[in-house]
């Protein structure tokens, strides 16, 4: 059957992206390959203004909703030790995140939903997302009109330590809002020797970096998921000099957007208020990022159904301070962001992560069936 052959082409291509790994904004030779693989199946690619990733969709010969899928396409700079035959090509560079994982899941999906075009009672747009590890890459999508007349979207991702033929799907707050902060400490520089003459920037930093760690255990409820991380610090070139500023960011996950806005007050009058205490200055700089995945119940049900209805094994997901930008399309769009299993003991981001293949065509099937039955249930 054509399908079988569509579903046998699924593993090849995981395997062809595993082997050419692109960074953020770099894939073009992945988009080139999503393209010609589209194109041999004659599925529509829309024309939308991106320099990679790109959007296809399967338009069914009944009148119906327009619904979305989303992957994302690229990869980490993160050297390979997996040992897999099908290993990275590309010196520093792999797929540890899965990304080819639900990349191959897409391109399968949009093939077999072609196939089955005549069946389906409205359109599907499969979107192939760049840079989401930027994070970000969601923006090139929302910025161009393809998404104006969605009702609906799912995004997916590997799931390590779940079983191959599990579903993970929880409602509710999945993964975090992901922010970042820089900050700058200006003080007076001296010698060494003589440090009654200055003001330490690294002394206050050091009473910075101690402080903020009180906001999670003594600001934040004890029963909400946060963290707060100072990652970097930077000040001073020489063993005998006090500088006369550092420098230092970290990152700051939360679940809860209340949560979100009372840590970057607290951080910002910590920061301020101890730079003071020593007659220092500081500067807190915050880059917002996605806000967290937030997962409706009824969606979570529908999602269940479908996979038990396949004969699936459905389990919670379990919550993650990690981010996603799939949160930006559910800002405008309902939506919902299901875990798959992929077994394997190691974590994603790891040097030796690994997504088994064999959940490869349980999954499609599991997505072409989602898809199928959200153009009959959400109209």
């Amino acid at each position: 059957m054509k399908e079988d052959l569509l579903l046998e082409e699924v593993i090849k291509d995981f395997k062809w992206l595993h082997e050419n790994p692109e960074l953020a904004y770099q894939e073009y030779k992945t988009t080139e390959y999503i393209k010609e693989q589209l194109k041999k199946e004659n599925v529509t690619i829309i024309d939308v203004p991106l320099e990679t990733g790109l959007v296809a969709q399967v338009k069914g010969s009944q009148d119906g909703p327009v619904i979305a899928l989303r992957c994302d396409i690229d990869a980490l700079p993160i050297e390979e030790e997996s040992g897999l035959s099908y290993s990275s090509k590309k010196p520093g560079l792999m797929h540890a995140c899965g990304h080819d994982f639900h990349t191959a899941v897409m391109l399968g999906v949009a093939k077999v939903l072609n196939l089955h075009k005549e069946e389906l009672k409205g359109t599907v747009k499969i979107i192939f997302q760049p840079a989401e590890e930027a994070p970000g890459g969601a923006y090139k999508i929302i910025e161009t009109p393809v998404l104006d007349d969605v009702k609906l979207i799912w995004g997916i991702h590997t799931a390590p330590g779940i079983p191959v033929g599990t579903f993970a799907i929880s409602e509710g707050a999945v993964m975090a809002a992901v922010d970042r902060f820089e900050i700058r400490v200006h003080g007076t520089g001296t010698h060494a020797a003589h440090p009654e003459e200055g003001i330490d920037p690294i002394v206050v930093m050091s009473a910075i970096v101690q402080s903020v760690q009180t906001i999670v255990s003594r600001n934040m409820n004890p029963f909400h998921s946060t963290l707060v991380s100072i990652t970097r610090i930077e000040s001073g070139n020489t063993w005998n000099v006090i500088p006369e500023k550092g420098f230092m960011e970290g990152t700051v996950r939360t679940l809860d957007a209340l949560d979100r806005k009372q840590i970057q007050t607290r951080l910002s009058d910590l920061v301020n208020g101890i730079a003071r205490s020593y007659g220092a200055e500081a500067e807190l700089t915050w880059y917002a990022g996605p806000p967290a995945v937030y997962n409706e119940a009824p969606l979570c049900e529908f999602a269940r159904e479908v996979a038990v209805k396949l004969g699936a094994k459905v389990s919670e997901v379990e919550k993650s301070l990690g981010g996603e930008d799939f949160s930006l399309y559910q800002e405008t769009i309902p939506g919902a962001y299901l875990k798959i299993g992929t077994g394997g003991v190691h974590p994603i981001h790891h040097p030796a992560f690994i997504a088994d293949p064999e959940a490869l065509v349980p999954t499609v099937k599991y997505i072409v069936e989602l898809a199928k039955e959200s153009l009959n249930r959400y109209k």
